[in-house]
């Protein structure tokens, strides 16, 4: 097996389907000859997801309900992820995302480059703004249905990109010095080796555990962070511990004082040199995302080459106008030249 996606659902029945659909090998590119598994975590719900909904999908998926007292998903992610046998293992902590189509060749082809690397994924949400904002605006499930269903997104996963909004840790778009992501891929050796989710966070929704493991991972000698150019998650409004509540009603207060009682200090992000992996085909009109000040000219047809290449923080923005005009052929910085 090369790969084990394990995707933690959380009463979200409406949110499930079109997770487990991008996914598939029915919508995913480029995976025909990739051995993967998708193990659907149904993690406590009051109404489950149907295991024949789940199995629906493709043979590579497999229903794994899960009960526990705990409001935490970290036990059930530490239980799945511990017993694949796949050399990579995929995590999704937030099953309300829906991936663009490129997400899991880009990965198995990243561990193809890299021996040992941490590769993860830009977060977006749909709709028109945050949507810690946009609930308060009038955004629900039943707009957000309306706006799937204006786009085509199910032939052609990359127009999500057009109804959807940086996620709030990714504000600068592929170039933000993310502190989390919602889809990330490392060895299975190298999950074990850190010893999985910190099954200490016990607040709803994991807390700061997200953002604990990304620190753990990107500070660790020997794995390589890897940022995914080109794709992301998309984030479906379900009423989440943080995504779905106005700001003044977050929980961060209480996430950050577990976060101190357990690590010992205040949550701070760690800073990282990550390397940059294109997809080979990118469609984008929201140029934004490249370059979210002063967005370059893009046609909707244009290709990028797969690259992989380092690139220091405080030139992204010179460095993504001239990419992206250049289809993202190669460019090779002195190492002199540092992050932030």
């Amino acid at each position: 097996m090369d790969i084990s996606v394990i995707v933690n659902f959380h009463n979200m029945r409406r949110e499930a389907p079109r997770t487990l659909f991008s996914l598939s090998r029915a919508y995913q590119q480029g995976v025909e000859k990739i051995q993967y598994e998708v193990v659907a975590i149904d993690n406590n719900s009051l109404e489950k997801i149907p295991e024949a909904d789940v199995r629906s999908f493709g043979a590579e998926f497999r229903y794994a309900p899960h009960y526990s007292d705990s409001v935490s998903p970290v036990d059930a992610i530490n239980y799945y992820a511990s017993g694949s046998e796949a050399h990579i293992v995929v995590i999704i902590i937030d099953g309300a995302r829906i991936l663009s189509p490129g997400i899991l060749a880009l990965i198995y082809r990243c561990f193809q480059a890299l021996k040992d690397p941490f590769v993860y994924t830009l977060g977006m949400h749909i709709g028109p703004e945050l949507q810690n904002n946009s609930i308060l605006k009038g955004y629900n499930q039943t707009v957000e249905d309306e706006l799937l269903n204006s786009v085509a997104w199910i032939d052609d996963g990359y127009r999500l990109f057009d109804i959807s909004s940086l996620a709030h840790s990714a504000h600068n778009g592929f170039f933000s010095q993310l502190n989390e992501s919602n889809c990330f891929a490392l060895t299975r050796s190298a999950w074990s080796s850190l010893g999985g989710l910190d099954r200490r966070f016990q607040t709803p929704g994991g807390g700061y555990v997200n953002l604990d493991f990304f620190n753990r991972a990107v500070g660790t000698t020997g794995l390589i962070p890897v940022m995914l150019l080109g794709e992301a998650t998309f984030h479906q409004v379900h009423g989440g511990t943080a995504t779905n509540v106005p700001w003044e009603q977050h929980p961060y207060p209480q996430f950050e004082a577990e976060y101190q009682l357990l690590v010992g200090k205040p949550y701070q992000r760690a800073k990282h040199h990550p390397f940059y992996f294109g997809a080979s085909a990118i469609s984008l009109q929201s140029q934004r995302l490249f370059f979210p000040s002063q967005p370059p000219p893009i046609s909707a047809d244009e290709t990028a080459d797969q690259m992989l290449v380092p690139l220091p923080q405080r030139k992204a923005s010179r460095w993504a106008i001239k990419s992206v005009r250049k289809l993202y052929q190669f460019l090779k910085f002195k190492p002199t030249n540092h992050f932030d």
